[in-house]
């Protein structure tokens, strides 16, 4: 165990596993552009990792070999992490492993050998349009005070635009182009693109900040949407929001901004939108993560089939 080694070593040891872990944390950030989120997400795997080897190895990260990671999956999967997680967290260690590979620290990656667990295929889970029309159109929902104009406007941007819940709390005014009715997000890895919306979402988003900038806030920001006390919203405020009204229209489990952005990507591919275009639309990096939405477009026309055909 850690406490059988001596004071000095360890703490040689675990001031160098700091300093890699920190190196690397920094080259995703200023290298690979890698959002917060993202970045907090590999720092708290490697961690993790990090844990288990010195706990029952008591190695330093830079001696690890691929039979500690493969018992590294066993150990997850007996705690009863699902195996897309578990893909998850060896993606983290493949690039923390091959930097350390580039910088001359590890004479191999150890992860090269490692496979992931295989992962069930699921098929993005959506909200159909009526309900969200439904819900977005109910006066009995959304009055006019400006806390639920604003929460409306969150709702209507992510099923109007399927932008991602980082790149909505990133938009600031600046971004949005009432005169040609688009908005310019910033994506992953600081990509920047252009998103069209509608004269009438683009007339509701002039509203909005109409109303905003009637509040006098003590707080002063750039920042599109805010909380009732005129700070920036964060990831946490915008989830809860998205899943409380999105109950009030839909039993299923998953609730959340991505489901609103899967939404937008079928409602526009069972409308005949060329898959190429959905992909630039959503800010995919290929063309592979954008033809996940096929398979719902493939369902429903089985579903339709099923209930028109008379020998179906």
């Amino acid at each position: 165990m850690l406490c059988s080694m001596p004071g000095n070593l360890y703490l040689d040891f675990e001031h160098q596993g700091i300093m890699l872990k920190a190196r690397f944390i920094q080259y995703i950030s200023e290298q690979k552009k890698y959002s917060a989120h993202t970045q907090t997400a590999y720092a708290q795997d490697l961690l993790q990792f990090e844990d288990f080897i010195t706990e029952k190895y008591e190695l330093s990260l830079e001696a690890v070999q691929h039979v500690h990671a493969r018992d590294y999956i066993v150990y997850l999967m007996e705690q009863g992490i699902g195996s897309s997680s578990i893909g998850r967290k060896l993606s983290t260690l493949r690039s923390f492993y091959k930097y350390l590979q580039r910088q001359g620290v590890v004479p191999r990656n150890p992860m090269s050998l490692v496979k992931a667990p295989k992962v069930a295929k699921k098929l993005p889970v959506f909200v159909d349009e009526h309900k969200m029309d439904e819900l977005l159109d109910s006066e009995a929902v959304f009055d006019n005070s400006f806390p639920s104009v604003r929460d409306k406007m969150v709702m209507e941007l992510f099923f109007g635009t399927g932008i991602r819940l980082s790149e909505l709390i990133g938009l600031e005014e600046s971004d949005i182009s009432f005169y040609e009715h688009t908005i310019r997000v910033l994506g992953k890895g600081n990509k920047e693109r252009i998103v069209p919306v509608t004269p009438q979402l683009s007339a509701q988003l002039k509203v909005y900040l109409e109303l905003k900038h009637l509040q006098n806030f003590d707080t002063v920001t750039v920042s599109l949407f805010v909380t009732d006390k005129g700070d920036p919203l964060y990831a946490k405020y915008v989830y809860n929001k998205v899943r409380h009204y999105l109950a009030l229209v839909s039993t299923q489990e998953k609730r959340s901004p991505h489901v609103l952005r899967h939404s937008y990507a079928t409602s526009l591919l069972n409308r005949g939108a060329d898959l190429n275009a959905i992909k630039e639309l959503l800010g995919h990096a290929s063309l592979a993560a954008t033809q996940v939405y096929t398979h719902n477009s493939i369902e429903r026309l089985k579903s339709i089939y099923k209930q028109a055909h008379p020998k179906a």
